[in-house]
């Protein structure tokens, strides 16, 4: 079993406790127990940028920024995102197998109520760093319940395709940043969606984990959850080689796995 799923199946347990606490304050405690237990977490404030919507406009796509950089010689292992008050608070956590002192990051997530949401940069030294954020809720149906967009058979169809754009400048040089979005077409299906012509929930299948490679080698791996909005979107950078493609394989709680090689592509 992948660690993506142990964590799933740990948190669905604790789900309702979680998840009807009044305030976010009140689920960190145990959700740090729960990943944390015995560890100090840094105020990491002066180290890491957290952006997040104080009131989104849509549930369903809370995009969340993470920028963080060390100045001391330290490079960062991990970046994990967590939202308190969803039924999984681990939302993603990625992994970064390049010397990187500095990474930029975002995402759309499905945001379920009133919540706390943290950044937690681990260094290369096993340090851990948090930065959080308060984000309202604007009412209406908890999004990890909302029905996907589209018909069973449009989202059948389009399952795994993949498209890959720069975000900003062209990098033209080895060794240079380069920020790209990812979008992979899913439903993300969390299994609490109810089917209102079958009156059954539809089956859980969360998109498990994306790996993105350079010339054979690992960028960044990625942790999914059922936080992910649908059809997940991940903007992030790297720091390129001199090849303008990437190879990405992703793949779900299902069984399904994609693998495409996507060329990076001209500036817009």
């Amino acid at each position: 079993m992948s660690s993506a799923r142990l964590t799933l199946s740990s948190f669905i347990g604790a789900a309702v406790l979680l998840t009807t606490s009044a305030s976010a304050s009140q689920s960190w405690p145990a959700i740090k127990d729960q990943l944390y237990a015995g560890k100090t977490i840094n105020d990491g404030s002066k180290l890491i940028k957290l952006d997040a919507p104080d009131r989104p406009e849509d549930q369903m796509n809370v995009p969340i920024a993470v920028d963080a950089a060390f100045k001391d010689g330290r490079t960062i292992k991990t970046i994990t995102i967590l939202v308190d008050e969803n039924p999984t608070p681990v939302a993603a956590k990625f992994k970064f197998d390049q010397a990187r002192p500095h990474v930029g990051l975002a995402a759309n997530f499905r945001f379920d109520k009133v919540t706390g949401v943290r950044a937690i940069v681990e260094a290369s030294d096993g340090e851990l760093y948090m930065a959080e954020r308060h984000v309202r809720f604007t009412g209406g149906q908890s999004a990890c319940s909302a029905p996907p967009n589209g018909s069973p058979e449009e989202i059948q169809a389009n399952m795994g395709k993949m498209q890959l754009a720069p975000v900003g400048p062209r990098a033209v040089a080895s060794n240079e940043a380069q920020r790209v979005k990812f979008t992979v077409s899913h439903p993300n299906n969390t299994g609490m969606v109810l089917d209102q012509m079958t009156l059954y929930y539809i089956p859980l299948n969360l998109m498990e984990r994306v790996s993105i490679k350079q010339s054979g080698k690992t960028v960044v791996e990625l942790e999914g959850s059922m936080s992910f909005s649908q059809d997940p979107t991940v903007e992030f950078d790297f720091l390129t080689d001199g090849s303008d493609e990437l190879a990405i394989t992703a793949s779900d709680t299902a069984g399904g796995n994609w693998t495409h090689i996507l060329p990076v592509g001209p500036s817009s």
